[in-house]
């Protein structure tokens, strides 16, 4: 790699919000970085088998108490699957409902729990699994285009695994409900969907096109995301307020009168968003006006892991866990944003006292150092 690639990705690196303490594969970690299968496979191994164990010990199951297995990755889709491969590593049931999800970007962790909570509308008395992961030791680019260097930079190493079921014993125990999903996507956009991809092509895409057009384009799925699910969850007078603003806005002077932000803090107190960078986490804050308490954890989470792609919004809430900041009654919203464009969020309440996650979870001796100031 050219002395001015090096240059520029360092550049990147210290701005990005990221500490040094963050996870890249031991694929990445020889120079040249190595890509071959086996490499590929060994972290496939790292991410996934741990966290999957992690998750039967906390729920005391054991995997033939598991009905339904989604595993979503976006950039790594071999053949057995992801999904294959973990029923045949724990032996799992042969009527096992399993599933894997490639190609869906940041969403996709969210997208595979309200894919999970469809399928269990018509199997009763079951429970679901999502593992949810990015491989990295497969997605290194050598050249020399700034716009893909930036993935270099970005993206670490990490996993999650979830739990959810509809068995009424799972009352007892679990931490939330899941009270609303919903998924919105742009794709029929040319705009959206050439910018999630494309680097330069004889139309002119060029490489700060595609990033011009990439951050275009997901404003425009979040304003249409955020404004559908605005309708179904805000209380009546912010609803008004909106409506009020978008009308002055069309019949009297677009310059002079301001479009009314809807108070999304009026129902939810806790919110996790992508970790897509210190500038893009900033400005959604400000858009959805939140404070800084609200956008802690995906700034803190960057921080401390990275942007891990879709398990990203987990560590966030295990980062408001382990600070003891989520209550009976309160709602959480995790809003995932990948590419396509597409956009899912996830609204959960919380349903039981949650403590003692700092000594147990991610955060487990690093969380007394935050919050940072960055």
């Amino acid at each position: 790699m050219e002395l001015t690639s090096i240059t520029f990705m360092t550049k990147v690196l210290n701005q990005s919000g990221q500490s040094e303490e963050t996870y890249l594969p031991p694929a990445l970690q020889y120079i040249p970085p190595k890509s071959d299968y086996q490499e590929v496979m060994s972290e496939v191994h790292m991410v996934l088998f741990p966290v999957f164990e992690d998750l039967l010990a906390k729920t005391k199951l054991s995997p033939h108490d598991i009905d339904v297995l989604i595993v979503n990755c976006s950039g790594f889709c071999p053949a057995p699957s992801l999904s294959s491969i973990i029923v045949n590593k724990y032996g799992m049931r042969e009527d096992i409902k399993n599933y894997t999800i490639s190609g869906m970007g940041c969403s996709a962790s969210a997208l595979a729990i309200d894919m999970a909570q469809n399928i269990l509308k018509s199997h009763k008395n079951s429970n679901a699994v999502v593992l949810s992961t990015e491989i990295l030791s497969t997605g290194w680019y050598p050249g020399k285009e700034p716009s893909m260097l930036v993935i270099n930079c970005l993206f670490r190493m990490g996993a999650a695994g979830i739990l959810i079921s509809n068995k009424k014993e799972a009352k007892k125990t679990a931490k939330y409900k899941l009270l609303k999903t919903l998924r919105t996507q742009r794709a029929f956009d040319d705009k959206c969907y050439f910018a999630a991809y494309r680097e330069e092509d004889s139309d002119g895409f060029t490489g700060v096109t595609l990033k011009r057009d990439l951050l275009e384009a997901a404003g425009e799925t979040l304003r249409s995301h955020i404004t559908l699910l605005g309708s179904q969850i805000l209380p009546f007078t912010e609803k008004i307020s909106y409506g009020v603003s978008i009308l002055k806005n069309k019949l009297v002077d677009k310059k002079s009168t301001e479009i009314y932000v809807p108070n999304f803090k009026s129902v939810i107190e806790h919110f996790c968003l992508p970790t897509s960078g210190k500038p893009v986490i900033k400005e959604m804050g400000k858009g959805l006006k939140l404070g800084e308490s609200d956008t802690e954890p995906a700034l803190m989470t960057l921080h401390r892991f990275g942007n891990q792609s879709s398990s990203s919004l987990w560590y966030e809430l295990a980062y408001l866990e382990a600070k003891e900041k989520v209550k009976i009654g309160d709602k959480v919203w995790l809003l995932g944003l990948g590419s396509g464009t597409k956009c899912t969020s996830l609204i959960w309440e919380c349903i039981r006292p949650i403590f003692g996650e700092a000594q147990k979870g991610p955060w487990a001796e690093t969380i007394e150092r935050y919050p940072l100031t960055l």
